[in-house]
Formats: C-alpha cells, structure tokens, sequence
C-alpha cells in the first residue's frame, strides 16, 4: 500500500470519537518534534581513518580532557545524545558512522538518546562496533525518539531489570515545585533503566532525555516538573529498601542550563537529594550555547563513595581540523552537528 493510500485507509477507518483522539496525537507529535539539522551548503571530503586517530590522541593526551582507558575493578560509563540518529533527512555516511563508533567503543556502558525509531543508521553503527558489543533499547516516545544502551559484554554482564520508569496517574499530584502551578502529565519520553554487574558491583542506570520543548516559561516549568519526578524516583526507590541495586545512576540530555544553585531545572534535580559531581573539565556539553544539558546524577551514598571523576569529551577539538581552517565557526558547527552531533559526549569512572 502507498503511504497516500495507508492515509486514506486510516481516514476511512475511524469514527468521529477515533478522529478525536488521532488528532490529538499528531499534534502533540508535532508540538514536541524537534527538526533534523540542515544538511551544509558545502562540500567537505574527509578521511575517516585520519579523523578517527586524531580522536584517540585527543582522548589519550588532551590536558582535561583525557578519558582513562577501561580497567579491570573499575566502570567506565558514558552518555551521548547522537542527534536525530535514524532521520530520513540526517542521514549519515560511511565516515559519520565510523567516527560514531570509534566514540561509543571507549565504554564500558554508554546511554545514547536521539536514536530514531527507524533503527537504520543504528543498526549500521552497531554493525561497525565490535563484535563484543550488544545494545539494548526502550520503544519510540517523544520525536520519535528510542532510549538505548550500548555495553561491552567482554567487560560487563546486563542483568535482569530493564524498563521504562513511568509515574503513576495516581501520583501526578505529588509532582508538584513551589510557583509553579502547571500540573505533571507524565514523561514525554519515559527515562530508561537498566542494570549492569561490573567487576562485581552492581549499577542501576538510567537513561534520560528530559523534556525541552522551546524557551517559553511553559516549556521550562514541564522540564522542571519532569526533572523532580526523575529525581523524586530515584529517592523513593532508594527509601523503599527494595531497589534492584543501591547504585542508582542518572544520565543523559537532562537539558540542564546550567550547574547551580537557583538555576530552576537543577534545584528541580536536586532536591530530593541527587548531586551532581564535579566535572574534571569545564567545558559545555553542546558545541554551541555553552550549555550543560548532558550530566550524570547520583546519591552520595554507594554510588558517591564509587566515584572517581568525570568529563566532557570535546570530539569537535579533533575532527575535521582541515575544515575549521577552511571554514567560518558557524560552518564548522553546521558540519559537525549535521554529520555527528551538537551534543559532546560525557563520561563517569567509578571505582569498584
């Protein structure tokens, strides 16, 4: 059946109340799309090979920025939000996905946001990795947008626990911050939870990409109202006595501004005890804005007491030095966010 012809069917299939509700849904789909970036207007040819060594100098040697090899009794663990990884309209090449999985393979276990319900580039980056590497994944949400883990089976073993965290209806009163007066209708993509024995210890990770939306006071008080019930789980999981592990970690596009007190999306995050550590370099996590969307959050109990150090891998510093030469700032990002990302990776270690 044609795509004309499936609308059709679709368009002849409902009665009015079934209208109602498919309205409602392709608006809302619409409201929280967010746009594939704009292909460049210029042409750049690169040696993915020559880009892929000059990562791992940067990574191995970069005052700051260095991020440690994986080592036995201890957890490398990593975030990236891959932008639009999946889109028809972002397709990536041959070069993009080599460079993609050169950076996901550093990890012992790394969190990916953006991976689109079309799984076609994944599968190819998947592909690309080495075979010890397996990944495991939530349904479409939110833009379309699937929740995934990437791990080395070599390194670590994935454990029973993987679900979608999901706060009842029932509970949506109790999301509730002072001044805001909006109410929590659920997560537009649900966070992500899966756990991993390393060495041993046992990790509860979840994966998140809180809501953005736009710029609008609305906007920012539904991504406040989302960040306290990621953390206001995360506590009473703890409390209950019954987690899976008492090593409850947070990470991913948390599309936090900024890193302080009074920042309105990080006193969301907080304030049912989660801290978020120190970076070893203070640099943001999106190539453009300076902003600190990206981060990883924990108790400082367990997981606090396992913390070693943690970073922002800037992959913009190394690849495609020809082109930044070449080309305007302004260029260089429209390339980089287009081919590879607008986010830069980030990067925990713990100590087992």
């Amino acid at each position: 059946m044609t795509r004309k012809g499936h609308q059709a069917f679709i368009r002849m299939s409902v009665d009015a109340n079934d209208r109602t509700l498919l309205a409602a849904t392709i608006c809302h789909s619409l409201r929280t799309k967010m746009p594939p970036f704009p292909k460049p207007n210029f042409q750049y040819q690169f040696n993915s090979e020559t880009e892929v060594n000059a990562l791992r100098i940067w990574r191995d040697t970069k005052e700051g920025r260095a991020i440690p090899p994986k080592q036995d009794g201890k957890f490398l663990l990593g975030s990236w939000n891959i932008a639009n990884l999946g889109d028809e309209k972002q397709r990536r090449d041959t070069g993009d996905i080599e460079i993609i999985s050169e950076i996901l393979s550093w990890f012992d276990v790394i969190a990916v946001q953006e991976i689109k319900e079309n799984l076609i580039d994944f599968r190819w980056v998947m592909n690309s990795l080495p075979e010890s590497y397996d990944a495991v994944f939530s349904d479409m949400a939110g833009n379309n947008e699937r929740m995934v883990f990437v791990y080395d089976k070599t390194r670590v073993d994935r454990l029973e626990l993987a679900g979608e965290i999901a706060v009842p209806p029932g509970s949506h009163r109790h999301i509730k911050l002072p001044g805001i007066e909006q109410k929590f209708r659920g997560f537009d993509r649900n966070p992500f939870a899966v756990a991993f024995e390393v060495s041993g210890g046992v990790f509860t990770v979840v994966n998140a990409h809180l809501y953005f939306g736009s710029s609008s006071k609305k906007s920012e008080n539904r991504r406040a109202l989302e960040t306290y019930a990621l953390g206001r789980w995360a506590d009473l999981r703890m409390k209950r006595g019954d987690a899976y592990s008492g090593n409850t970690v947070v990470i991913g596009d948390l599309n936090l501004p900024a890193v302080k007190p009074g920042d309105k999306i990080y006193d969301a995050l907080v304030k049912r005890g989660l801290r978020i550590p120190e970076h070893q370099s203070v640099i943001g996590t999106v190539i453009t804005g300076g902003k600190y969307y990206d981060q990883l959050a924990f108790f400082p109990a367990e997981t606090g007491d396992a913390f070693i150090r943690q970073g922002v891998f800037d992959f913009d510093g190394a690849v495609f030095r020809d082109l930044w030469q070449q080309e305007t700032p302004k260029e260089f990002d429209a390339f980089v966010r287009y081919h590879i990302s607008d986010h830069r990776p980030i990067w925990a270690q713990f100590d087992l």
